[in-house]
C-alpha cells in the first residue's frame, strides 16, 4: 500500500496509459542515463529531466539547478551520490529551443557527467546504488518521495537508460532518435506522439500536471508536469489495490489517523486558529476582509502546486469554516506560487486581492460572490513585473510584498522591500511608480531591516504602517499620510529578541474595529510533528488618549470562559511565592491587577512543575521599565530561541524576551494572559503585548505561581478561566 499511496498522491489525475510487454532486469548496477533536453528557462531549480527511482527512497537522476543555479548534476537521495561542490561546472547557456545532450555514467565508485559528448564533471562516490526490477522512471519531478514541488520544465527530444557504463566515445556517437550500436535498457523517442518505451521494459506510462507529447517531444509545462514509466502490470496492480471503495476507506482511515495525531499533540493550541493539516512555511495571514457579514482570512500553505492561499471565514472570530483555496498557481498562470498581499474593495464593489506572484511580480485577483469562493486573476498580471537585475527599475523598487487600497478615486499600493515604494493607478491594470513611501526612517530601525508584509490604514487621527522586518519580526510606525507619502512620527516593535510574533494582517469590521492577527512562529522542529502554522489571537488596535497604540484582545473570547475562579487581596512577599491551588492548566485566560508596592520585580509564573524544573516567568520591573517572558526553564527539551526571527549567520541564542513597558505614577499593573498549550500572549495595561511559544514536557507542569522580589506586592484581583476549545482538532 505504501507504493500505491506514494504514486497516486504524486500523480493526482491520470491522463495517459499504455500497456506493452517486457520487464527490466532483476538488478541495475552500472548504468548510463542520457537525454537531449531544452530547459524552458535557466533559473528553474531542482527538477528532474530523467530519474530512476526504486520506490524505496533511493534515486539517481539528471537534475537541473538543485544545488547550483543553471547547472546540471547527478541527483540522488540525500546527495549520497551527488557532487556538492559544483564551482568547476559551467552553467547551461542553451535557450528554450536548443537541445543539449546530457549523459551521466555510473561505473562502480565513479560518476562522470557529459555535456554534448564532452566531460562536464567527474568524481568518486562511497557507495553505488543498485536498482531492482520494480523501479520506475520519472520525468519532471526529482523523485517519488520528495515533498518539494520543483519540476523540470522544458522539452525532451530523446531519453535513454543503458544498463551498462558507456564510454566517452560511445556517448559522443549517440544521435537523438537514432538507434545506437549498444542496445539501451529503455528508450523514449516520443516520435509517434506516444510516451512509449521502445524497448518495452517500462511499458506503463502516465502523464499528469501539464506533461504532454507534442511535435515529437515530451513537453513539461504547467503546475507540476510529471511523466512516470513503470514495469508491465505495475499500475494495473496498483489500480486494482486502490479501487474506489478501497481508496475511500484508505482516505477515511488516513484522515482519522491524522486527526488523532493532531489531537494527541500536547502543544497544539485549541482556541487559537491553526492550520488544519500540514507544515506551513510560511504561514503568513493575508487577504483579510469583512465581507457580507463574515470575517474572511487567508493564509499561505503549501501543496503539490507550490505556495497557495488557504481561505477560512467566521461570524464570531472564534469558529472558522474552511473554503477551497482562494489562490494557487494554475497551468498557464504567470505566478509559480502565491506570497503575501492584502484585500480591499475596488471601484466596482469587488473584493480585490493584491498579492506577490512568485517568479512574476505583484498581481491582482478579484471576487464578488457572497462567500468569496472564486477568484479571477487579471489577464494582465503581473501588474508590475519583477525588475530585471541591474535595470533602472531595480534601483527604484522591488515588486515584492504589496498592500493596496482605494482612496477617493485613486488606487494606491505599497511595494515592500528594503525601501518601501508607492505605486498608484486609475485602473487596476495600469499602475505607475510614484516614489519612496516613507519620508524618512526612524531611530531604532536597523539598516538591515526591510519592510515586508505591509499593512497601512488610518487609526484615529493618525495612520499606521504595520509590517515586519524578516530579521526582527512584527513592528509598526505611526504618523501622517500627506502628499502621497507617509511621514512616520513613532516606531515601535511587537516582537523582541527571542520572540515569535511575525507577519501581521488586519481588517476593519462592521463595528469599526481594526483587528489584526500575526503568524506565531514555531520554535520546535516542524518536520517532527506533522503540522506547523498558528495565528495569534485577533487583537483590536486603537489609540490611547495620548495617541499611543492601544492593544486589546477581541471581546468575543470572553465567550470561551469556563469554571471561573477569583481571588482578591493576595499579599506576595519576597521569598514566599504563592501557588494558586485552584488554578492550574495549559489552556487558561487570566486577568490580574497588581499593586506594585515595594517589590523591585514581580509577576506570575506559568506552566510550573511542582519542583520548579519547568516554569515560564512573566516579570515586570517598574524601575528598569520592562515586561519580560523568561523561557530559561520553560521546557526540559532543548528548545532554542534566537535574537533574530529569520536570519542566517550570526544569530545569538537568548532565553528571555524583554519588551519596553513603563508604569505611570501610582498605576497598577493589569495583565490579561492567554495560555493555549504552546502559545502565551501577555497583554499589559492595554499598551503592550508579548507573544511567545513554550513547550513544557511534563504533564504536571500546570501550576500558576505569584512572586515578588526585593519587597512585596498586593494582587488586588486575580481571575482565571479554563478556555473552551474552538478548533476541531
Amino acid at each position: 500500500m505504501r507504493i500505491t499511496t506514494l504514486i497516486f498522491s504524486l500523480l493526482g489525475i491520470i491522463t495517459f496509459a499504455q500497456i506493452a510487454k517486457g520487464a527490466p532486469p532483476t538488478e541495475i548496477k552500472d548504468k548510463t542515463l542520457v537525454l537531449w533536453a531544452a530547459p524552458a528557462n535557466l533559473n528553474q531549480r531542482g527538477g528532474s529531466a530523467l530519474t530512476l527511482d526504486d520506490l524505496a527512497s533511493h534515486f539517481d537522476g539528471i537534475i537541473f539547478g538543485e544545488i547550483a543555479k543553471g547547472k546540471w548534476m547527478a541527483g540522488s537521495d540525500f546527495y549520497q551520490r551527488s557532487q556538492r561542490d559544483q564551482k568547476t561546472c559551467p552553467p547551461e547557456t542553451a535557450d528554450q529551443n536548443t537541445f543539449v545532450q546530457i549523459a551521466i555514467v555510473y561505473k562502480g565508485y565513479n560518476i562522470t557527467i557529459y555535456r554534448q559528448g564532452r566531460e562536464y564533471s567527474s568524481y568518486k562516490i562511497t557507495r553505488p546504488q543498485t536498482f531492482g526490477s520494480d523501479s520506475v522512471v520519472m520525468f519532471g519531478k526529482r523523485h517519488v518521495d520528495t515533498t518539494d514541488t520543483s519540476c523540470f520544465r522544458g522539452k525532451i527530444d530523446d531519453a535513454r537508460i543503458y544498463d551498462k557504463a558507456l564510454t566517452a566515445r560511445q556517448i559522443a556517437a549517440l544521435k537523438p532518435n537514432k538507434p545506437s550500436d549498444i542496445q539501451p535498457l529503455a528508450w523514449w523517442t516520443f516520435e509517434d506522439g506516444r510516451p512509449a518505451d521502445s524497448m518495452g521494459n517500462f511499458p506503463e506510462t502516465y502523464l499528469t500536471g501539464g506533461a504532454k507529447i507534442t511535435g515529437g517531444n515530451l513537453v513539461l509545462e504547467g503546475r507540476q508536469p510529471i511523466m512516470i514509466a513503470a514495469p508491465k502490470a505495475f499500475f494495473s496492480l496498483m489500480l486494482a489495490k486502490s479501487a474506489p471503495r478501497t481508496e475511500d476507506k484508505n482516505l477515511v482511515a488516513a484522515q482519522r489517523l491524522l486527526r488523532q495525531k493532531l489531537l494527541s499533540d500536547p502543544h497544539r493550541p485549541v482556541y487559537h486558529f491553526v492550520t488544519p493539516e500540514g507544515r506551513c512555511m510560511p504561514f503568513d495571514g493575508n487577504g483579510a476582509i469583512f465581507w457580507n457579514g463574515k470575517y474572511h482570512l487567508c493564509y499561505i500553505f503549501q501543496d503539490e502546486r507550490g505556495h497557495c492561499w488557504g481561505h477560512v471565514s467566521s461570524r464570531d472570530l472564534l469558529h472558522w469554516r474552511w473554503h477551497s483555496p482562494a489562490l494557487f498557481p494554475a497551468p498557464g498562470d504567470v505566478d509559480r506560487g502565491i506570497f503575501s498581499g492584502n484585500c480591499f474593495v475596488n471601484k466596482k464593489g469587488e473584493a480585490t486581492i493584491l498579492y506577490h506572484g512568485v517568479g512574476a511580480g505583484n498581481c491582482i485577483a478579484t471576487s464578488s460572490g457572497p462567500e468569496l469562493e472564486t477568484w479571477t486573476k487579471l489577464p494582465s498580471n503581473p501588474i508590475i513585473p519583477i525588475p530585471k537585475r541591474g535595470s533602472q527599475e531595480e534601483k527604484l523598487y522591488r515588486s515584492w510584498d504589496p498592500h493596496g487600497w482605494l482612496e477617493a478615486d485613486t488606487y494606491y499600493a505599497i511595494f515592500g522591500g528594503q525601501k518601501a515604494t508607492l505605486f498608484k493607478a486609475d485602473k487596476l491594470d495600469k499602475w505607475k511608480h510614484v516614489g519612496p513611501f516613507l519620508t524618512k526612517n526612524m531611530p531604532g530601525v536597523d539598516d538591515f531591516e526591510d519592510i515586508s508584509c505591509p499593512d497601512f490604514f488610518k487609526l484615529g487621527d493618525r495612520y499606521m504602517l504595520l509590517c515586519i522586518s524578516h530579521a526582527r519580526g512584527c513592528r509598526y510606525y505611526l504618523g501622517q499620510w500627506k502628499n502621497e507619502q507617509f511621514s512616520p512620527q513613532l516606531h515601535e516593535r511587537m516582537n523582541w529578541p527571542g520572540g515569535t510574533c511575525f507577519a501581521p494582517e488586519s481588517l476593519l469590521d462592521n463595528k469599526g474595529r481594526r483587528i489584526m492577527w500575526a503568524w506565531v512562529l514555531d520554535r520546535r522542529p516542524r518536520n517532527e510533528y506533522g503540522w506547523s502554522g498558528t495565528m495569534s489571537l485577533p487583537r483590536v488596535l486603537s489609540l490611547n488618549e495620548d495617541r499611543s497604540l492601544r492593544i486589546e484582545p477581541v471581546e468575543e473570547f470572553k465567550q470561551l470562559r469556563m469554571h471561573g475562579k477569583k481571588q482578591e487581596r493576595i499579599r506576595v512577599v519576597d521569598g514566599s511565592p504563592v501557588t494558586l491551588d485552584d488554578v492550574r492548566g495549559d489552556c487558561l485566560e487570566m486577568d490580574l491587577t497588581i499593586k506594585p508596592g515595594s517589590a523591585k520585580r514581580f509577576g506570575v509564573k506559568l506552566r510550573c512543575s511542582p519542583d520548579g524544573a519547568e516554569q515560564t516567568v512573566v516579570e515586570c520591573d517598574p524601575s528598569a521599565k520592562y515586561l519580560k517572558i523568561d523561557v530559561k526553564k520553560s521546557s526540559l527539551d532543548p528548545v532554542k530561541y534566537f535574537t533574530f526571527c529569520m536570519r542566517g549567520g550570526n544569530n545569538p541564542p537568548v532565553t528571555e524576551q524583554i519588551a519596553p513597558f513603563q508604569l505611570k505614577k501610582n498605576e497598577n499593573l493589569h495583565l490579561r494572559i492567554f495560555l493555549d498549550r504552546s502559545i502565551l500572549e501577555v497583554f499589559a495595561n492595554a499598551r503592550q503585548c508579548i507573544t511567545q511559544r513554550i513547550y513544557p514536557t511534563r504533564k504536571d507542569s500546570t501550576s500558576v505561581v505569584l512572586f515578588a522580589e526585593g519587597g512585596s506586592v498586593e494582587v488586588e484581583s486575580f481571575q482565571a478561566w479554563q478556555m473552551a476549545p474552538t478548533n476541531h482538532w
